[in-house]
């Protein structure tokens, strides 16, 4: 969906032309899964799908949302009557944000928003995050608050905790607004450090896919939030903040102090590795050793799915398959219960790769996946 399609829809709805348009990517990450709210690290990157938003202000204290890949007529809502929780349609995106603007003292008098996403939801690749991303960078922009994009993020973030009500952590939104094509994102979710991390897998002869396995999750749902309170309660036993402060090297001792609680060693033994798979990527690809970092990849699903436990039966197919049919490496990515896997192959093996995925779920009887190419792209940007 281009600007200038989102543009002439916007026309169409509110009979007059945007002040601008707007586009905020999804993410997929490539590894640190459930450590954004544990304050670990995580390595995001940008996709080519977007949420793109044609925009204009208002000053009478209303916001009109329409969306393209929506079903309905324009929604029209009162700023004063923007109340957490209280909405539970795709609207609570936006409208969370235009709530956290303005809770946090940002003059936002109003707008009217068309929207139209590339971004397949319930896919694991932060549709929701696209959303909200664009439409904070397109107040920001008309006006004029001059907020940071990790400044947005944050922003973003406590609309999808507070409005929203799902529990996320920080990385999707600061993918979105802050990712570079080209790159991988190395961010510190503890105090938004960031580190752009070349990664131009095509030069070297390699491919990143992206498995949709059309299994549809909902991070609102209560499996995502039980997981981050054993997070938090393991953090709480072990008298740290939180699990990020505990070092690799004393995983074993603090495992120990944890006692019989199964679920709560399961949990912090899982955050614990996977910040350190997170550097160990970080140092394979600035040492040029792009390939080593595939054995890492499974290691993160097999951690995903064994103490986590938030695999599911497609992902792990698609994890095994590509394995097997000769791929570098392949973990599920994004919160899990279903969403994609990401797939990381020589660009000479990816068809065949590919066919093998296909087949497998054709035998299994599972819906037919989506495979694309996942090219590290630019973040949150004005179109026009």
């Amino acid at each position: 969906m281009g600007a200038e399609q989102v543009r002439e829809d916007f026309v169409g709805l509110y009979g007059t032309e945007p002040e601008g348009v707007w586009a905020a990517p999804g993410r997929v990450n490539l590894i640190g899964e459930h450590t954004d709210y544990n304050d670990g690290f995580v390595m995001p990157f940008a996709l080519p799908h977007t949420a793109v938003a044609a925009v204009s202000r208002r000053t009478d204290g209303v916001l009109r949302l329409h969306s393209a890949d929506v079903e309905s007529g324009v929604v029209e809502l009162s700023l004063d009557a923007l109340v957490p929780e209280s909405d539970r349609d795709w609207t609570a995106y936006p409208s969370g944000v235009v709530w956290a603007l303005r809770e946090a003292g940002h003059p936002v008098t109003g707008a009217d928003i068309h929207l139209a996403s590339t971004v397949p939801a319930g896919a694991g690749l932060s549709s929701s995050a696209a959303l909200e991303v664009v439409v904070a960078l397109a107040l920001n922009d008309l006006y004029e608050l001059g907020l940071k994009g990790w400044q947005l993020a944050r922003l973003c973030q406590r609309a999808e905790n507070v409005y929203v009500g799902a529990p996320v952590g920080i990385m999707d939104q600061t993918a979105s607004a802050c990712c570079e094509e080209g790159h991988a994102l190395f961010l510190d979710t503890r105090d938004l450090s960031q580190k752009q991390i070349p990664f131009d897998l095509a030069a070297e002869g390699m491919r990143l896919l992206v498995v949709d396995t059309r299994v549809k999750h909902s991070h609102s749902e209560g499996e995502y939030g039980k997981r981050r309170a054993g997070c938090e309660k393991g953090a709480a036993l072990l008298g740290v903040d939180a699990l990020r402060d505990i070092p690799y090297d004393g995983l074993d001792a603090a495992l120990a102090r944890l006692g019989d609680d199964e679920e709560v060693v399961r949990l912090v033994r899982h955050v614990v590795t996977e910040d350190e798979r997170v550097e160990k990527v970080v140092a394979l690809l600035e040492a040029g050793d792009t390939r080593a970092i595939g054995p890492v990849l499974v290691a993160g699903h097999a951690s995903l799915r064994d103490d986590f436990q938030v695999s599911c039966p497609e992902l792990d197919l698609v994890v095994d398959t590509a394995v097997a049919t000769g791929a570098l490496g392949a973990r599920m990515t994004g919160g899990g219960f279903g969403g994609s896997a990401i797939v990381l192959a020589e660009t000479a093996d990816v068809d065949t790769i590919t066919k093998a995925v296909e087949e497998a779920f054709a035998t299994a009887g599972f819906l037919a996946p989506r495979v694309f190419e996942a090219v590290p792209s630019p973040g949150a940007r004005r179109l026009s």
